[in-house]
């Protein structure tokens, strides 16, 4: 599979203004809101497959598994992208951390120490909805460390990474792209939805008000972290359907661009299958 969508979305070289970056955009759908979420539940399908055999590689010796990071402002749908990209694959061989205010413990170590513990084991998916990208975000815009602290925090980022690709981890970084009027509008539908309403927080609408520190904090992420091994991509999310698509299709092509093997069995298959049809009764 080509890597269309990869190239379509990858974050631009520098400088990056996201103001540039149309966030209703639609690069490489397969059609309309029907047809892509119709072809969102085929990619589903053959995501299935390749993750069950990621997961059978590690299982018998192999190193490799994926991480996908997502990334973006409030009600930008992290949750609505796992529900319904991650939510077609295997459970048993994915695992979801969604990183929130550091703990005590948490904090008497470097802020990756976290990240790393959160690395799922070999021939696993993990994803991260929040990641250690909000130590050089919230910690930027909310002014909680030192502005040489956060430069120093994505030197080591890009170093960690590159760690993280040596040892056979795949990253697929998304930042999910949204507009502040289409961030207002599933604000105010959450306020009017007695069902949602749990999901908002007067604090929302603090952060909404930083809206433009947040978008050159992210600039800065997506001009300073996004290398070959790791790059970033910038998925146009106000189409809440064409961002579910977009982002199970970078997986997919991911994943198949990394081609999982069932592994071969290490016994003799009709000499299993002659015991099985030849054992004697059970008892009752």
């Amino acid at each position: 599979m080509p890597s269309s969508l990869r190239s379509a979305l990858r974050a631009p070289a520098p400088p990056v203004a996201l103001a540039d970056l149309d966030p209703r955009a639609t690069p490489r759908a397969p059609g309309d809101k029907e047809r892509t979420r119709e072809q969102l539940v085929v990619d589903g399908q053959r995501l299935a497959d390749l993750q069950e055999r990621l997961y059978a590689e590690g299982s018998s010796g192999g190193t490799r598994r994926v991480v996908v990071v997502l990334q973006g402002m409030d009600t930008s749908g992290k949750g609505d992208v796992i529900e319904h990209v991650v939510g077609a694959v295997n459970p048993q061989g994915v695992s979801v951390t969604s990183f929130q205010t550091p703990t005590s413990e948490e904090l008497r170590h470097s802020f990756l120490w976290r990240v790393r513990r959160a690395v799922p084991g070999p021939g696993r998916i993990g994803v991260f909805a929040r990641s250690h990208y909000e130590d050089v975000v919230i910690g930027r815009v909310r002014e909680l460390a030192a502005p040489q602290v956060i430069e120093r925090r994505y030197r080591e980022i890009v170093r960690f990474e590159e760690q993280l690709a040596a040892e056979g981890v795949t990253l697929v970084k998304c930042f999910l792209h949204i507009s502040p009027w289409e961030q207002k509008e599933r604000l105010l539908a959450r306020l009017d939805d007695s069902a949602k309403r749990w999901k908002f927080r007067p604090d929302d609408l603090d952060e909404r008000a930083l809206w433009p520190a947040y978008q050159r904090a992210y600039e800065t992420v997506l001009e300073r972290t996004s290398t070959d091994v790791a790059p970033w991509y910038v998925v146009p999310s106000d189409r809440k359907w064409y961002r579910n698509w977009a982002v199970g299709r970078l997986l997919l092509e991911t994943l198949t661009d990394l081609g999982p093997h069932l592994p071969e069995p290490a016994y003799d298959v009709d000499e299993q299958r002659d015991r099985l049809i030849d054992e004697a009764p059970l008892p009752a």
